[in-house]
C-alpha cells in the first residue's frame, strides 16, 4: 500500500480493510485486495455435515452469520430423523473471535469433541454431538473476484466511473447474503441508495426497509424508536408501540448516521444483533426479530472507537461486508451522466420539458468540489429547472457558488448578547431561512424538502411549526 494513503478505487470489507487505518485498535486480517480495478472480497462461509445418526449424510453450506440446528423445521439445518435432538437445540454464530457454538437450553446437552459445553468456539474438524447426531463442522473461506460492473446503472444510482461500477458489482454479488453491512462515506454520497440497492436484490425484497436515521431523532427518543415502548412506558406513551426492528421484521433495517448513537445504547443494540431478539422499553416480554441489518454513517468508525466514542465489538458485528462510497470530486466524470439521467425523468419532462446544459454550465458544474456531493448536485438541478426557461441551461443560471462568485462575509450574529443567547439567535435565524428557502424552492412541499434537505419529514414539520411558516403557501423565490 502507498503511504500516502489507499488508492481511491479501493473498496473494503470487514475490519482491516484496504482504506481503513486501524492505528491502535486491534486488527482482523484484510480482507480485500484491489489489482487492476478489481476487487478480490474474502467472503466468510461454513459447512455443517451430519457424519452420524439417524440424518447421517445430511449438509449445510451457508455464509449466515447466525445459524441454528435442532428437530423444528425452521432450523437452519433440520434433524428431521433425530428423536432426542431439542427442537432447537444449538447455533453457530460468527463473531470477531471465530465461530461461537451455543447450546440452546437443549434437553440433552451438546457436547463439542465429547465434552459438554454451553458456549465454546469451534476449529476445522469440531465434532458437535445432539441428541443421536454428530454434525462435523468446517469453515470455508471463498475469495470471490468482483469485476466493475458493466451496467453504469443500478436502482437509480447512476455511474460510469470505475470506482461506481466497482461498488456497483459489489453490491450484486453480496446483496443476497444474509449478512451485515456498513456503508460510509461522506453526507450526500448516496448511502441510503445503496442500502434500499442492496434490500432490492436481496432475499429479503419483499418485506419492509425501515429507515431510522440516529442522528436525526431526540436523545430521549432513541432507545424507543429503535426497541419499541409498551403503555405508560414513559411520559407519553400512551399506547404500545413496535419498535424499527419489529417493524422491519421478515425485512431489513436501515440505521442513518450510527456514529451519531449514544455510546449507553450500543450494547443495547449489539445484544439485538446477537441475540435477535428485543425487549420493549417498559416491558418484559422477549420479542425474537428477523432483519438484516445495514448501518452508514460520515464518521470514521475506526477514529470513533480509538477515542473511546464507539464500540470496537459492535462495529466488528455490523461490518462483515464494508463499502465505502467515494465523494463526488473523486468521480466528476460521473456528473454528465448523473444529470443527464435526472434530465430524463419522465416527472421532469412533464413538468419542466426537454432541458440540456450548455458547455460552459457543465463545464462550472464539473470544475465545482461539490462538498454536498450527489444530494447538492440534485438540489443545484431542481434550483436550476425552477430559474431556468427555454432549453438551455447557461451559467446564469447556476447558483452564485458554483460559479465561483458567492462571497464569504461575516456571520450575521449580535455581539452584544451572550454568547450562548448570540448562538441561539444564530442558529434559529439559519433554520428559518434555510427552510424557507428549501420550501419555497419545493412549492412547499414537505415530502420533497426533506428528501433534498436529508432531514427527516417529521423534522421538516416540526421546523415549521417552530417558526410557523405557510408551506402551502410558498412559492419559487
Amino acid at each position: 500500500m502507498s503511504p500516502h494513503g489507499p488508492h481511491p478505487d479501493d473498496i473494503g470489507t470487514n475490519p482491516g480493510d484496504v482504506g481503513v487505518d486501524l492505528g491502535s485498535v486491534p486488527q482482523a486480517p484484510s480482507h480485500t485486495l484491489v489489482m487492476d480495478h478489481r476487487t478480490t472480497v474474502k467472503l466468510h462461509k461454513c459447512r455443517l455435515h451430519v457424519s452420524s445418526g439417524p440424518d447421517e449424510g445430511r449438509q449445510l453450506v451457508t455464509d449466515k452469520e447466525r445459524l441454528r440446528v435442532g428437530a423444528h423445521p425452521q432450523n437452519d439445518l433440520v434433524l428431521v430423523e433425530d428423536r432426542t435432538a431439542s427442537r432447537h437445540h444449538f447455533e453457530i454464530q460468527y463473531t470477531e473471535r471465530g465461530y461461537l457454538l451455543v447450546d440452546l437450553n437443549s434437553t440433552n446437552g451438546t457436547f463439542l469433541d465429547g465434552r459438554r459445553i454451553e458456549r465454546a468456539y469451534l476449529s476445522p474438524g469440531s465434532q458437535i454431538r445432539a441428541g443421536s447426531s454428530t454434525v462435523t463442522f468446517s469453515p470455508i473461506d471463498e475469495e470471490v473476484t468482483i469485476e466493475p460492473d458493466r451496467e453504469g446503472e443500478l436502482c437509480g444510482m447512476v455511474g460510469q466511473s470505475v470506482k461506481m461500477r466497482q461498488i456497483f458489482g459489489l453490491i450484486k454479488r453480496i446483496a443476497p447474503m444474509d449478512v451485515s453491512v456498513i456503508i460510509q462515506g461522506e453526507t450526500g454520497t448516496g448511502k441510503e441508495l445503496v442500502a434500499r440497492a442492496v434490500h432490492e436484490l436481496s432475499g429479503r425484497k419483499k418485506g419492509p426497509l425501515v429507515v431510522l436515521d440516529c442522528g436525526a431523532i431526540p436523545p430521549n427518543l432513541i432507545e424507543s424508536e429503535l426497541f419499541g415502548h409498551e403503555k405508560g412506558a414513559f411520559t407519553g406513551a400512551v399506547s404500545a408501540r413496535p419498535g424499527a426492528f419489529e417493524r422491519a421484521q421478515g425485512g431489513t433495517i436501515f440505521l442513518d448516521e450510527l456514529g451519531e448513537l449514544r455510546l449507553d445504547l450500543q450494547p443495547k443494540l449489539l445484544r439485538v444483533l446477537e441475540n435477535r431478539e428485543v425487549r420493549r422499553v417498559g416491558g418484559n416480554d422477549v420479542i425474537e426479530v428477523d432483519c438484516r441489518v445495514i448501518a452508514a454513517t460520515n464518521r470514521d468508525l475506526v477514529k470513533e472507537i480509538a477515542a473511546g466514542a464507539f464500540r470496537e465489538d459492535l462495529y466488528f458485528r455490523l461490518s462483515v461486508i464494508h463499502i465505502h462510497l467515494p465523494p463526488l470530486r473523486q468521480r466528476r466524470d460521473d456528473i454528465p451522466h448523473i444529470l443527464k439521467g435526472a434530465l430524463a425523468e419522465p416527472e421532469v419532462v412533464e413538468r419542466h420539458g426537454r432541458k440540456r446544459f450548455s458547455p460552459e454550465a457543465l463545464s462550472m458544474l464539473m470544475a465545482y468540489t461539490w462538498p454536498g456531493n450527489v444530494r447538492e448536485l440534485m438540489n443545484v438541478l431542481s434550483h436550476v429547472l425552477t430559474f431556468s426557461e427555454g432549453e438551455e441551461i447557461l451559467p446564469t443560471h447556476l447558483p452564485p457558488r458554483v460559479r465561483g462568485q458567492a462571497r464569504e462575509g461575516p456571520l450575521p450574529f449580535n455581539e452584544h448578547l451572550s454568547f450562548k443567547d448570540a448562538k441561539e439567535q444564530l442558529l434559529e435565524n439559519f433554520e428559518r431561512e434555510y427552510i424557507t428557502s428549501v420550501l419555497a424552492r419545493c412549492e412547499g412541499n414537505l415530502s420533497r424538502a426533506a428528501r433534498e434537505s436529508g432531514l427527516h419529514r417529521k423534522s421538516i414539520e416540526r421546523l415549521v411549526k417552530k417558526y410557523q411558516l405557510d408551506a402551502k403557501g410558498m412559492k419559487p423565490r
